[in-house]
């Protein structure tokens, strides 16, 4: 399949990724997931905005990373930097500057090897593997940074977003 063919279908909030040609579609997300998801979305959407950043955008949203090798990917949670926002059309036409990725069983080996692999490749700046499970964020400034792990009440550091204050407590945590 072509990227031409895969935006020409309909739109759809179903996770599907276009692999070098290959459509693979992905089951729904776990309840787990998706609430990491919201609760990460909000707190990074509100840092954002206040300091006046960029964009941050929840999956599904379509990321072409490879027009030619017919490369899209839909990462969980996006950040597109101001500066970078021409990158920002019906899909993003190029690589974000932060990319999050929301582990699961069926897709955690996959996140950690390959998409670390095509991000590292097409030019994401820090790629953060959140672990509902283990609950930690691992953040690897790329391409070549070794993973930095964060948990409990420690307080995140990103590269790309310096000012950013937020600890994997408050993003784990499933109080009502």
């Amino acid at each position: 399949m072509t990227v031409e063919q895969y935006f020409s279908g309909d739109e759809t909030l179903q996770r599907h990724e276009l692999r070098f040609g290959t459509l693979v579609r992905e089951p729904s997300s776990t309840y787990a997931h998706q609430s990491v998801v919201g609760r990460l979305f909000v707190a990074l959407d509100d840092h954002v905005r206040q300091q006046r950043a960029g964009v941050v955008v929840p999956s599904p949203m379509d990321v072409v990373l490879d027009r030619e090798h017919a490369l899209i990917v839909q990462p969980d949670i996006l950040f597109v930097a101001s500066a970078r926002m021409t990158i920002c059309r019906s899909a993003i036409e190029g690589a974000p500057d932060l990319v999050v990725e929301v582990l699961s069983p069926g897709t955690r080996r996959h996140d950690a090897t390959t998409k670390l692999e095509w991000y590292r490749r097409y030019g994401v700046r820090e790629y953060w593997l959140v672990d509902p499970s283990g609950q930690r964020i691992d953040i690897l400034v790329l391409p070549d940074g070794e993973p930095r792990r964060f948990d409990g009440d420690g307080v995140v550091v990103s590269a790309v977003l310096p000012a950013l204050s937020l600890t994997p407590a408050k993003i784990f945590d499933t109080r009502l």
